[in-house]
């Protein structure tokens, strides 16, 4: 039960981060791995890099908000595998400023890539989920989903979304036999938020609302990722896994 061999999984974002360690950790787990990026020399690097201990190792140069970019991701799997197991929609950015310093590009670019490209590529997908025996759909949201974490408005905005979208697709395609559930980390060691973290008062700032005292890893963010890809939560679907340290329910 827990194990991900032989299991065809799609990675977006998977070059650095949080969706490099899922990478890493689904190709341990005996998966088939396609990851996209934006960036073609980070999916060399990524590939080279993998492919010294891994075979099954695909990177895909696409932006999720392109529908063009998504299909050629679509063909490729049918070309690979005919079907896909997981799915994994870990794309995303941000743009950190108070709601009056957006403008309305900024502030589509945002519920684009996190909110909208998700719903698309799931939706683009499902005919292949189908052709699964045990689908799944996990979406990496973010606890500022859930609350204000001072990451900015249009970034809550869309991982409140985006958990939206996990509870009424888990319900819409359960008869489709395709589970759907996310997972809301906390601040994370990540490209990301690596200029923030970088910033000492910041970063006791959020260490300080931490109970387990210290910032995530990201291999910790992807060990939730591959338990609800696993036959092991088979039963789980509709749920949003909170990796914070305890910061959600700390009430100092």
């Amino acid at each position: 039960m827990f194990t991900l061999k032989n299991y065809n999984a799609l990675i977006t974002g998977g070059s650095k981060g949080i969706g490099k360690a899922t990478a890493e950790l689904f190709l341990e787990l005996g998966a088939n791995v396609i990851f996209t990026a934006r960036n073609k020399t980070e999916i060399e690097t990524l590939e080279s890099e993998l492919r010294l201990k891994y075979r099954n190792i695909q990177g895909i140069v696409a932006d999720v908000t392109n529908a063009e970019h998504m299909e050629k991701i679509k063909t490729q799997i049918e070309i690979s595998w005919g079907k896909l197991d997981v799915l994994v929609n870990n794309a995303g950015t941000n743009i950190r400023k108070p709601t009056l310093e957006f403008n309305d590009n900024e502030y589509q670019t945002v519920l684009d890539t996190n909110a909208k490209a998700p719903f698309s590529i799931s939706r683009l997908l499902h005919p292949l989920l189908l052709k699964s025996s045990a689908p799944s759909i996990i979406n990496v949201a973010s606890v500022a989903g859930l609350l204000d974490v001072k990451t900015g408005s249009p970034y809550g905005i869309s991982k409140a979304g985006l958990l939206q979208l996990t509870r009424n697709l888990a319900v819409e395609w359960a008869d489709d036999g395709i589970r759907v559930n996310s997972v809301s980390p906390w601040f994370t060691e990540t490209p990301l938020t690596e200029n923030l973290l970088q910033n000492e008062t910041k970063k006791a700032n959020v260490i300080s609302r931490t109970p387990l005292s210290r910032v995530a890893k990201p291999e910790e963010i992807a060990g939730a990722i591959a338990f609800l890809a696993m036959k092991a939560s088979s039963y789980i679907t509709g749920q949003n896994i909170i990796v914070d340290g305890g910061m959600t329910v700390n009430s100092l």
